[in-house]
């Protein structure tokens, strides 16, 4: 009995030993929600070895500016303005053997963006939607609707030629076999995560099939006109140039008649 309460301190007292020794990084704060600015700190205690340096990272990706070579225990980062481009998972990283880090999460509502305001496509064809979202936690949650006046009718995934597919940070609408009459006009998409929802709107225009055709009838008839002006001015010179060649070639005629006359006259004078 005395061995075993014996063998129960040693293994609390090597518990004990490991908890003081393991490294412990004390960040503050943990979180941070509706903030419009804020400084990140971390605080390494009992290192596993010499620190070489520390950085810190923003959802996977070092953030270049915060990289030092210096031995410190304490590194921060500030954020002076927070908004749904800057919300995510940072963490602050010490360079020693092994690594040792911990996270910050830093919690935004999300912003929703049409990846383009305006999109088109020809009737019969597909008609492709997308809108994109920022921030940090992503929407969990997507819907679409097509605005008609005033009010807004919710596009079901699946019905119709509605198909609807999303990521936390996309959704996209496709829409079969466009008809100009019932399918131009506005779409919301709309992201809803744990800190609220954002919408966006996307204009959809639809061009009859004989659209594309306009430009090359317009190249055809420029063509047709630059011709006809070609065809019409030669038509109209050849006759101006006949009549010059006409004229040209009776002078030297009525010339050469007044030099034989000139002569016959000087033959008759030099008889007499």
């Amino acid at each position: 009995m005395k061995v075993l309460w014996g063998l129960s301190a040693l293994l609390l007292c090597l518990n004990r030993a490991n908890a003081q020794t393991d490294p412990l990084i004390e960040a503050e704060p943990m979180e941070v929600y509706n903030q419009t600015s804020a400084v990140l700190s971390c605080k390494l205690t009992d290192p596993p070895s010499t620190v070489k340096g520390h950085y810190w990272m923003r959802n996977g990706k070092v953030i270049e500016s915060s990289k030092h070579n210096l031995p410190t225990l304490y590194t921060e980062h500030t954020l002076a303005k927070i908004d749904s481009h800057s919300g995510g998972l940072y963490e602050c990283v010490f360079l020693s053997e092994p690594e040792v880090k911990t996270t910050i999460e830093v919690k935004t509502a999300p912003l929703v963006s049409a990846y383009k305001r305006s999109e088109h496509g020809n009737e019969k064809d597909k008609g492709v939607l997308v809108c994109i979202s920022y921030g940090y936690p992503l929407p969990t949650d997507w819907k679409w609707y097509k605005l008609e006046g005033e009010d807004k009718t919710a596009i079901t995934n699946g019905t119709d030629r509605y198909e609807i597919k999303s990521t936390p940070n996309r959704t996209t609408l496709t829409i079969d076999n466009l008809d100009i009459a019932m399918d131009i006009g506005n779409y919301i998409c709309d992201g809803t995560s744990e800190f609220g929802s954002t919408s966006d709107k996307v204009h959809l225009r639809v061009r009859s099939r004989l659209a594309a055709l306009w430009p090359f009838l317009g190249i055809v008839a420029e063509v047709i006109i630059l011709v006809s002006i070609i065809f019409i001015y030669e038509k109209r010179r050849k006759p101006d140039e006949i009549n010059d060649d006409d004229d040209s070639g009776s002078a030297p005629l009525k010339s050469n008649a007044n030099t034989d006359h000139k002569n016959k006259d000087i033959r008759q004078r030099n008889s007499n």
